[in-house]
């Protein structure tokens, strides 16, 4: 990997040099991940144009949650406790004598912006926007790689807990003993909080789970996601507890299947967000569920749980291939419950398949 992550801070720095900065100093943690193949606390990420430097304020742990470091990538551990390792970088971009330096201006506090200008005084900073984030939409074949094993642990952890009694246990049991079985499968952890849902409690979007014990015709509501090597999926599935489903509960589940099914199908290269967003949600607006919908249809995953692209009614901008994202209606009746269906999916070309549906729990209305 040290080859891609050479690549990646390659290309940072050619744009920089087109906007005509001299370095990056990259502070954002998903970011310097990306770049440097790890994230010790605190660290940031000096992209320059002679070298790339890791400033630390303590040696790196080599911990699955900081990541695997680039070996080649050289390492700097500030000798003076307490000091800030951001404000260690633009003193070296300044000793080298560069004239510029592109900050991530949206994750800089006021104070740490100060104390970058007060260090180096003849550096003019410029705001790298978001361009890290932009190069990282689309991922290349390793990173799908560890999107697949995440996807592959929720599925296991999930299909354990099928086959487990679920009549009287709390919400907040589950959520436990599902994180639990990510790790037990291989995951460095959750890759959000677990949210199991039951009864008026189902289909709410990520309810936190409550001592509400599992009852006989509830729909119980899971979504779950594992965190492997940093990259991090997302699965939610609805089910019916004990009893064969009611009426409604098949009409509002067929209905939301419906909905997903359509915003899967409209994953393609060149396909725009909103339209994506649009196939799912009009759908629901015509089973009579349009108006207390979720902000969003899905979006992206990778390095956080929640990047872009953002599939929206008013997102800009187009589906590449090799972009993972969610899909994940769901309708949540006040009262009495709803339905959520989720899965984590790449965009694929139709001549390779269509979309690659990474988690492959079965979508089926079972009871439980």
């Amino acid at each position: 990997m040290s080859d891609a992550y050479a690549a990646r801070r390659g290309r940072l720095r050619d744009r920089c040099a087109a906007a005509g900065n001299a370095a990056a100093l990259i502070t954002r943690p998903a970011n310097v991940r990306y770049l440097a193949g790890a994230s010790p606390r605190g660290a940031v990420l000096l992209v320059g144009p002679a070298e790339d430097v890791l400033f630390c304020g303590t040696s790196p742990t080599g911990e699955a949650d900081e990541g695997r470091l680039d070996d080649q990538l050289r390492v700097n551990v500030l000798c003076a406790p307490g000091g800030d390792p951001a404000v260690a970088a633009a003193d070296m971009a300044a000793s080298a004598r560069a004239d510029s330096l592109a900050v991530e201006e949206h994750h800089l506090t006021v104070g740490r912006h100060r104390a970058l200008r007060s260090v180096a005084p003849g550096l003019r900073l410029a705001d790298l926007g978001m361009s890290v984030e932009q190069q990282r939409l689309v991922k290349d074949e390793e990173e799908i790689a560890c999107l697949r094993i995440a996807a592959e642990i929720a599925d296991q952890a999930l299909g354990e807990l099928l086959e487990s009694i679920l009549v009287g246990r709390t919400e907040r049991h589950l959520a436990l003993e599902l994180e639990r079985r990510l790790v037990d499968h291989g995951a460095d952890g959750p890759a959000f909080p677990t949210s199991v849902g039951t009864g008026p409690h189902s289909g709410r979007s990520r309810h936190r789970p409550s001592d509400r014990r599992v009852e006989e015709g509830d729909f119980l509501s899971v979504c779950l996601g594992a965190n492997y090597r940093g990259y991090r999926c997302e699965i939610g599935r609805t089910f019916v507890i004990g009893t064969t489903p009611a009426d409604w509960q098949i009409e509002l589940y067929d209905l939301v299947f419906a909905a997903q099914r359509a915003g899967r199908e409209a994953l393609l290269p060149g396909a725009a967000y909103r339209d994506v967003d649009h196939a799912a949600r009009s759908v629901l607006g015509s089973g009579g569920h349009g108006e207390a919908l979720a902000p969003s249809t899905g979006h992206g995953v990778g390095l956080e749980i929640d990047e872009d692209p953002q599939l929206a009614p008013t997102a800009m901008g187009k589906l590449d291939a090799c972009v993972p994202v969610t899909v994940e209606p769901g309708v949540h009746l006040p009262g009495r419950g709803g339905v959520r269906i989720d899965d984590t999916l790449v965009v694929r070309p139709e001549a390779d398949g269509g979309p690659e549906l990474l988690t492959i729990t079965t979508k089926e209305l079972l009871a439980l």
